[in-house]
């Protein structure tokens, strides 16, 4: 039988021959590069599909997943409250959901016996998991568990040692959680993963030059920001995040990565560019579902369900957290932040293939623009929208809803106020005492 990858193995490494209908440009020094149109695209059409040059699981969600089989596990309960609203448990390769859309609809929702109707629709096939053989981290097919140890498994495997806490590599995941609570925006594991496919690589120069054309500054001396989380604050953190990734993967041809501000400027990297990766069985059931040709009495029963489900689902686990990891994608990343973006990224296949579509009509030349900010935040008044920016990249941004909206006074409404503290609370708990 064979996998259900789409076409994931047959999409390039190298991001320009994704898609011929963009390109990337140089704009200026404050803004850098951006994309643009090269034809005509409509509104609602895929624009190109993306695979990450490296992607990893959020470390907290890896860890919560063995909490039912390893009761020696013992999670704060914010953090276990946070940590059982994740969506799925993801391929560690492709970050495909392993687990069906019934146990996972189960797991949400608390309800152990829950059945789903129309369970053929799941897309989840368990017979074709594997595992590899020594650390026995889980993969959706013998494909996803060979590319990962072909690109960096093999320099990263603990083997015999996967649950040794003293093995280096054990020891960095540690302290990263011990830093950085969920929800996670990024992972320490995706610089792991550079590190790894750089060291397992026979061409190292052609996968240095990918990373090198990521943007990796760590402050924006024109406007005079510096990364939230690179400040004096949790300076001693990033030393001992540093000490520890160096012990568990130093590369004589990486030196440079090793050294603070190297260190610096790599995690500068993955915080301003790794792209949240959302995935879920069940959501692809749902989706399903609604495709369904149905009579009328058919659709209200199935429609009742579902809605049903969510609630129960909501109940029992709260919001979702909408990610289950981050990934580089190169062509993406060249994509700037408009407050009206005219395209959105999305992952309908399940995996780590992003999907960017136009969300208007884009005329040729016209820069393709998406939001760095979630829909809530979006909405939010423009000092609000600045600050966030400001913080995890290190820009102002002038696009034409800004620049519309500059004579508002630089104050937020109590509303916002309110929930700019709670959010300045999530930032902090992102890096924490050690």
């Amino acid at each position: 039988m064979a996998a259900p990858q789409d076409d994931m193995f047959s999409l390039c490494v190298d991001p320009t021959k994704v898609s011929g209908c963009v390109e990337v440009r140089f704009i200026d020094k404050i803004k850098g590069k951006g994309l643009f149109a090269k034809k005509a695209i409509k509104k609602g059409e895929t624009i190109f599909i993306e695979r990450p040059l490296v992607s990893a699981q959020f470390l907290w969600n890896s860890l919560y997943k063995y909490k039912g089989e390893t009761e020696h596990i013992l999670l704060p309960k914010i953090v276990e409250q946070k940590c059982s609203s994740m969506l799925c448990f993801p391929c560690e390769f492709c970050l495909r959901a392993l687990e069906t859309a019934e146990d996972n609809a189960r797991r949400l929702s608390g309800i152990p016996d829950l059945s789903l109707p129309h369970p053929e629709l799941c897309k989840v096939h368990p017979e074709l998991h594997q595992a590899c053989p020594q650390c026995q981290v889980m993969y959706c097919s013998n494909e996803c568990r060979q590319a990962a140890a072909d690109q960096y498994h093999r320099a990263l495997c603990l083997g015999t040692s996967q649950e040794d806490p003293n093995h280096p590599i054990s020891k960095l995941k540690d302290a990263w959680r011990s830093m950085h609570y969920p929800p996670e925006t990024s992972s320490i594991m995706l610089m792991a993963r550079m590190v790894a496919t750089v060291k397992q690589a026979q061409d190292k120069g052609h996968w240095q030059k990918l990373f090198s054309q990521f943007c990796s500054r760590a402050a924006n001396e024109e406007e005079e920001i510096a990364h939230k989380l690179l400040g004096e604050k949790f300076e001693g953190q990033l030393t001992v995040l540093r000490t520890l990734f160096t012990t568990a993967l130093y590369d004589d041809h990486l030196n440079r990565w090793f050294t603070p501000e190297g260190f610096r400027s790599l995690f500068s990297l993955v915080g301003t560019n790794g792209q949240g990766i959302g995935t879920s069985s069940l959501s692809q059931w749902v989706h399903a579902c609604d495709a369904l040709a149905l009579t009328s009495q058919q659709r209200v029963q199935l429609d009742s369900f579902i809605d049903q489900l969510y609630k129960d689902v909501e109940k029992e686990t709260g919001d979702f957290l909408n990610c289950e990891g981050s990934g580089l994608f190169l062509l993406q990343s060249a994509c700037n932040h408009s407050c009206i973006p005219n395209a959105a990224a999305s992952f309908p296949s399940n995996n780590f293939l992003l999907h960017l579509s136009a969300l208007s009509d884009i005329s040729p030349g016209e820069e393709i623009g998406i939001s760095y900010l979630d829909c809530c935040q979006c909405d939010r008044s423009r000092h609000s929208r600045h600050k966030i920016l400001r913080d995890n990249y290190l820009f102002i941004c002038s696009c034409p809803k800004c620049v519309s909206q500059m004579d508002e006074l630089d104050l937020t409404s109590d509303d916002e106020e309110e929930e700019g503290e709670a959010e300045g609370d999530d930032m902090e708990d992102e890096m924490t005492d050690v």
